[in-house]
């Protein structure tokens, strides 16, 4: 715990260092230097605040210790004995906070999401699960008050989707969604089966944070760019003119088409958006493979065929299997009511990082 509130010490020498940098008047006049220290000073006020509360709690609690040394009334050593059951209290709280301040921030918590989901095993009971997980995240994204806005789907005839990209914006969405990349696996009796057997699907969900010309420069030399005729479900809607676009980026190989969209120029802007996020996710997941590996932290992967929740449409059933949680509601989850294991897995996350924390 010493090596802890060593860091901690440091978060706060850093804070008054900034402080006084802030002031400086050669720092006031180079715009980005005063920007990029105010951020940062800001990213740890928080965590300052919390460590000063503790310090003034902990001083208390050991004048009241020193108190309890000395001959007091009853009514005096009562009062002073509440107050430490008081104190106590509020210093475990801030241990806690201070802790889960101290975590290693995800510096994509913040982004808005680009989700691809896919039907994969299971023919046309897969794309109609593809649809299902579609809805059970729009009710989930309203519920947040998020939005959503479909960028491309490729629609099957029975109803489902092959693909359906969506992209979601609002307040913290990658850090909810984060969790959900992988491959989901549903058991349930198909509309089309007549003798009534359960058979098992699978969907692939892929959640990749929005990204910025800051967070990567794609560079116009590595992507080569077709147009075509687009076309609906079925091969109908045919387009007279070649509106839609494939986009591929050279150096890693990612395609991205677009068709969904009125024009050519929408369908651009589109695939540029799609194609940014994914070659950032390309190479963030490298670098988080290579940390995982080392630290084994992760409580997902992020790989797409990775099993990680069943959906048993028979028994009501979501098990999550990363976490081993399994709740008996699957008619309310289907309807967006995700919280609850949502909320599993970030604390689940948490505790791997918080016991990380203690070992470093």
């Amino acid at each position: 715990m010493d090596k802890f509130f060593d860091k901690l010490q440091a978060v706060a020498d850093r804070y008054e260092e900034l402080g006084e940098l802030l002031s400086d008047p050669e720092v006031i006049a180079d715009s980005d230097r005063f920007m990029k220290l105010s951020k940062e000073m800001g990213s740890i006020r928080e965590t300052v605040e919390k460590y000063n509360q503790y310090k003034d709690v902990t001083s208390q609690i050991a004048e009241n210790d020193e108190l309890l040394r000395e001959k007091l009334d009853d009514d005096m050593n009562t009062m002073v004995k509440e107050d430490l059951k008081s104190l106590n209290a509020q210093k475990d709280e801030l241990e806690h906070e201070i802790t889960l301040l101290m975590l290693p921030k995800d510096p994509n918590d913040d982004k808005n999401i680009i989700m691809e989901i896919h039907g994969a095993a299971g023919g046309d009971e897969a794309s109609l699960f593809a649809a299902d997980l579609f809805n059970m995240y729009s009710k989930y994204a309203e519920r947040q008050g998020w939005s959503v806005e479909v960028a491309d789907r490729n629609e099957t005839e029975v109803g489902g989707f092959k693909e359906i990209v969506l992209i979601i914006s609002g307040n913290k969405v990658y850090s909810k969604l984060k969790y959900e990349s992988g491959a989901h696996r549903v058991q349930r009796v198909p509309v089309t089966e007549s003798a009534g057997r359960v058979h098992t699907s699978t969907a692939t969900v892929g959640i990749m944070p929005e990204a910025k010309d800051v967070d990567i420069k794609l560079e116009q030399k590595d992507i080569r760019v077709d147009v075509f005729r687009s076309s609906g479900a079925g091969g109908q809607h045919i387009n007279k003119t070649s509106s839609a676009v494939r986009m591929t980026h050279l150096p890693t190989g990612i395609v991205v088409s677009m068709q969904d969209q009125r024009s050519q120029q929408q369908n651009r802007a589109k695939a540029m958006e799609i194609l940014r996020a994914r070659v950032y996710d390309y190479y963030q997941s490298r670098e988080q493979n290579q940390y995982d590996a080392e630290r084994k932290s992760a409580v997902g992967t992020g790989d797409r065929s990775e099993r990680i929740r069943t959906y048993n449409y028979p028994q009501n059933r979501v098990t999550d299997h990363r976490i081993g949680l399994t709740l008996n509601k699957l008619d309310r989850i289907m309807n967006g009511e995700l919280d609850e294991i949502i909320d599993a897995l970030v604390l689940a996350d948490q505790t791997k990082k918080i016991e990380q924390l203690a070992n470093d």
